[in-house]
This record gives C-alpha cells, sequence and structure tokens, in this order.
C-alpha cells in the first residue's frame, strides 16, 4: 500500500481530558472505570479520536504510557457498532506480550462480550486450531505462529479482517519477524485500518510504515531515548569476581521490595535463579527456553506476589505491565540503549516510582558509557558508603552457594538428555521462524561477550545448561 507523509500530532493536553472526552461508548468508559483508569494516558488522548475516525495511526510513546488501551478501546467501540468473527489481528513480539494484551482486550470489553484467541509458538496446534474455528473476534498472536495457521489450518483465513496491529514494531522487526509480517500483508485486505505502535522509530520501522500504513497520523509523546521523571536510576562499578556478592548483598538489603533480575542469556538466569534459593531468596525464573506453561506460570507466581524476584532475559522486557515491580536490577549491561530503556521501564509505570540499579564490572565500561550518552544521562552512583566491606563478607556463601546451582544444572541436563529429546520434538512442531525462541534467542546469538557470560562462572558454565526445556 502506499504511504502519504504523516501528521504529526505532540499529545499532552493542558487541561486533563477524560474517556468520555475522547468520544467512547459509556459501556467502554465503564470498563475503564472498573480498571481503575481514571484519566486517558497522552497516547490514548492523542491517538484515540483519530482511530475512531478510521485513521491508520503511529504511535511513539515510552513504556508503560498505556499503548494497549491506545489500539484496544477504538477496536472495541468499532466492533461494538458492527461486530463480526475476526475482526482485529494483533501482533506481539513476545508470547508473555501476546497473553497480556489479550487480557487487557478481555477486560476492557467485558461489557460487549468480546471473545479473544491468543496464538503463540510453545503451545498444542490442535487446541489453537479449535479456538480459531470457534471464530474469536480478535486474534492476538506472535507471527510465526500465525502464519503457520494460515498455511496449514483448515478454513482459517482473515479475508474479513478490519483492524491489524503491530504492537512493539521495532522489537518485531529486530527479530526479524519482517517475512511473515510481508506474508501477512499479502492475504489480508488492502482496505483496513492498521495501527503501528512502538517505542522508537527505527529505519526498519519506517519502512514497515510505507509498506503497511495510508496516510497516517503520527503521535509521538516521548523522545527517542527517554525514562520517566519518577525513576531513580544507579550503576555500581566493581570486579567481576564480585558479581554474584553484590547482587546477593542487594537484593537482601531491598528485601520485602518486588525485583526484576535482567540478564542476556538463558544460562546465567538459569544459575542465578538457582544460587539465590540456595541462599532462602524466593526467586523464580524467566527464558525462551522454558516451556511455554512454565513461563506463564513463573510469570503468575510473580505477579501474585508468592514470589518477590524475577530472574529474566529480554523476553521480559518488553510491554509486560506488572504494577508492583519496586525495582529493576541490570545484572547483565545490556547491548544498546534501546534495550535499557525497556528494562527499566519494568518499574515507576504507570506514574508510580520506582528505582533501576545497573550492575558494570571492568567488561561492561564500554557498554555502560554507550548507554548514558544515547540518553544524555549521567547515572548516580549507588549509594553503598561503608558497606563494601559487608558486600565481600558474603563471598564465602555466594561461593558455595553458586557450586551447588552448577550441580544442579549438571543433574537436570542429564535428566533432560535422558527424557527430553521427544519432548521438544513435539512442542517445535508447526511452529514458524522465530515463534519457540522468541526474542531473547536472537540476543543470544549476538552476545558473544568477553568475560562476561553471567556472572563469575556464567560464561564457561553456560555452555551446559542452553538446550534444556
Amino acid at each position: 500500500m502506499s504511504n502519504d507523509s504523516a501528521e504529526v500530532e505532540t499529545a499532552g493536553a493542558e487541561v486533563k481530558k477524560t474517556f468520555e472526552d475522547l468520544g467512547l461508548l459509556p459501556q467502554l468508559v465503564e470498563a475503564c472505570k472498573k480498571l481503575n483508569f481514571t484519566h486517558p494516558s497522552d497516547i490514548q488522548v492523542a491517538s484515540i479520536p483519530h482511530a475512531l475516525e478510521g485513521r491508520d495511526i503511529i504511535g511513539l510513546a515510552q513504556t508503560g504510557s498505556g499503548k494497549t488501551a491506545a489500539f484496544a478501546l477504538p477496536i472495541l467501540q468499532r466492533l461494538f457498532a458492527a461486530p463480526q468473527p475476526l475482526f482485529a489481528c494483533v501482533m506481539a513480539p513476545t508470547r508473555e506480550l501476546a497473553f497480556q494484551i489479550s487480557e487487557q482486550f478481555e477486560a476492557l470489553g467485558s461489557t460487549i462480550g468480546v471473545r479473544c484467541a491468543v496464538i503463540v509458538g510453545g503451545m498444542d496446534m490442535m487446541s489453537q486450531a479449535i479456538a480459531l474455528s470457534k471464530k474469536p473476534h480478535i486474534v492476538i498472536c506472535t507471527p510465526g505462529r500465525l502464519i503457520d495457521h494460515l498455511e496449514n489450518t483448515k478454513g482459517f483465513n482473515m479475508k474479513q479482517l478490519k483492524y491489524l496491529v503491530m504492537d512493539e514494531a521495532d522489537r518485531l522487526l529486530d527479530l526479524d519477524f519482517g517475512a511473515e509480517i510481508e506474508k501477512l500483508l499479502k492475504v489480508i485486505p488492502r482496505e483496513r485500518n492498521t495501527f503501528l505502535f512502538s517505542a522508537t522509530m527505527t529505519s526498519k520501522v519506517e519502512k514497515l510504515q510505507r509498506a503497511s500504513l495510508v496516510n497516517p497520523v503520527k503521535v509521538e509523546v516521548a523522545t527517542k531515548y527517554s525514562t520517566v521523571s519518577t525513576l531513580l536510576q544507579y550503576y555500581i562499578f566493581f570486579p567481576l569476581a564480585q558479581k554474584e556478592c553484590y547482587l546477593t548483598y542487594l537484593l537482601n538489603e531491598l528485601a520485602g521490595q518486588t525485583c526484576i533480575v535482567f540478564t542476556l542469556t538463558c544460562a546465567s538466569t538459569q544459575k542465578l535463579a538457582l544460587m539465590l534459593r540456595n541462599l532462602g531468596f524466593e526467586a523464580v525464573c524467566l527464558h525462551g527456553q522454558m516451556s511455554q506453561p512454565k513461563r506463564l506460570g513463573a510469570l503468575g507466581k510473580f505477579k501474585a506476589g508468592t514470589r518477590n524476584i524475577l530472574i529474566a532475559t529480554d523476553v521480559a522486557s518488553r510491554g509486560l505491565d506488572i504494577p508492583s515491580v519496586d525495582i529493576v536490577i541490570n545484572y547483565d549491561v545490556p547491548q544498546s540503549s534501546k534495550d535499557y530503556i525497556h528494562r527499566v521501564g519494568r518499574t515507576a509505570r504507570a506514574g508510580r516510582s520506582g528505582k533501576s540499579i545497573t550492575l558494570v564490572t571492568q567488561y561492561d565500561v564500554e557498554w555502560y558509557q554507550r548507554i548514558e550518552h544515547a540518553m544524555n544521562k549521567k547515572l548516580d552512583e549507588y549509594p553503598l558508603g561503608k558497606d563494601k566491606a559487608a558486600v565481600l563478607m558474603l563471598q564465602e556463601r555466594v561461593a558455595e552457594a553458586t557450586r551447588f546451582a552448577h550441580m544442579q544444572l549438571k543433574e537436570e541436563l542429564a535428566n533432560a538428555k535422558a527424557g527430553g529429546v521427544g519432548k521438544r520434538k513435539r512442542t517445535g512442531a508447526g511452529e514458524g521462524p522465530g515463534a519457540e525462541q522468541d526474542d531473547e534467542e536472537s540476543v543470544n546469538k549476538r552476545l558473544v561477550r568477553k568475560g562476561n557470560g553471567g556472572g563469575r562462572g556464567g560464561g564457561r558454565g553456560g555452555g551446559s545448561s542452553r538446550g534444556r526445556k
């Protein structure tokens, strides 16, 4: 489709608007009140009126700004006026985000009886085909698995689709989902509305915009690299050999608060979770080599508060809305400022305050300085004071817990070799490119970092745990 030059709107009115002011139906306004949405966010104020007029939208907003409701509410309003099956398709880069978007649609559309189907990798194709045969109104998917169903599920097509949404579009394209998106654009109606939402406007996103949107309204509510003002950002600099000690000390000092710890690889995620459990912390891990039920289970425990520490790869850095996160710790320094923005955006959401701490070793200085330069902001050093001596006192206990974690990993690997081959074949069957790996798999392929594979022993032990579930 051709694209004219986009109109640009800058959000943020001086007088706070209400959802009624945006032209939403009373049923949807009532649903917003039930979800404690008191006032629309800037991105919602700027985009919803144009979406209700039938315009295509390019929405650029920082993480935690309410992008999901910005595209869900107009779609639900149009669906209420003219109900039909397979009304809208929403594409997300990760499975967890797809499930979260579905929850938001169902909550906002509860008063009008909306039906959703989540179509992602790592789940049974047949049960998904049955869900699609029941003609849901909204399909939320990862691109690889959607193409699988379009090619292999009899009777399923999107010839009547009215809305296409690409959420976290920059991440979708970073994961090389471009080919799947191109296939989809060829089999859906040209006469449709398209919403493209992203935190950053990359050259790939601009190319996708030209290919898929017609005369869009461009809505920007943030600069390219920005964090919210309620977020306190710190760093700690120390030798690599003390990395696990500093993490343990921080989590001990922050006891009682909820925390997400981000790593670069699946191996270090698993190792840290085991180490922390050996030290008595309530920690769960989340990464793309876990089965989908286990991933949802870990996320559910963290959201419910039964576990207060989540060790995760960048699969958890995009879009997930967990309101109660108090602290984000970058155990491994992210490789780009964009990834940093998304990680720390898991806290200080929707006007709340939060804190982020980045652990910097002698091998991370260059990456860390690039992040500061891109944000045009110098982070404060975390106030440890005389507590550095207390950190080193933990060294013996942490070393013992780490050794025990490596033993557990070897044991799990042996069990996986004994009985995991058939299971991997069944879960992988019928999945499109990238659907099984999700986003951190692409990251892992690019990340061979000298001296830093997830802390002491993380790089050496990493190979033993990769390839498990």
